[in-house]
């Protein structure tokens, strides 16, 4: 496997992120990489893409302000990045292609639909489509 140096982790504010953070921040200790945390606002089709979401940009900086809060940076580099898209997955996507990431690390709840386990578009998106490796943390199930 090669080196990772630049790992993608996709925030929402929930028990998922801490886990996918945590597994992120070691990945990223043992081989000097650094942490990008991103938050996706998704933006609704009757909206204009660059509509004023002042209520969900303040909630997802300090979400972000969180994120870099919890780790130590003389132990880990992070750095936080939010944007606003129509698609969450393909926004990741794009965001570890441009950011030359080499990992994505994504953290899940355990969701049923129908009484069977269901992964999520965003996941299946990522996990389709992403050009790097994908790490899942899916949380226990109930």
């Amino acid at each position: 496997m090669k080196a990772v140096r630049r790992i993608l982790v996709p925030v929402r504010g929930g028990p998922p992120d801490q886990d996918a953070l945590t597994l992120a921040f070691m990945m990223a200790k043992g081989q000097r990489a650094k942490v990008e945390a991103i938050h996706v606002i998704q933006v609704k089709r009757s909206l204009p893409i660059d509509a004023d979401m002042s209520a969900e940009i303040e909630a997802a900086e300090g979400l972000l302000d969180q994120v870099e809060r919890s780790v130590d940076p003389r132990e880990v580099a992070v750095e936080t990045s939010l944007l606003q898209a129509r698609d969450v997955g393909a926004a990741i996507v794009d965001e570890a292609v441009q950011t030359g990431a080499d990992a994505i690390v994504l953290g899940l709840p355990y969701k049923r639909k129908f009484g069977e386990y269901a992964l999520g578009s965003v996941a299946s998106y990522v996990l389709k489509n992403a050009p790097c490796i994908v790490c899942v943390v899916r949380q226990p199930s109930d």
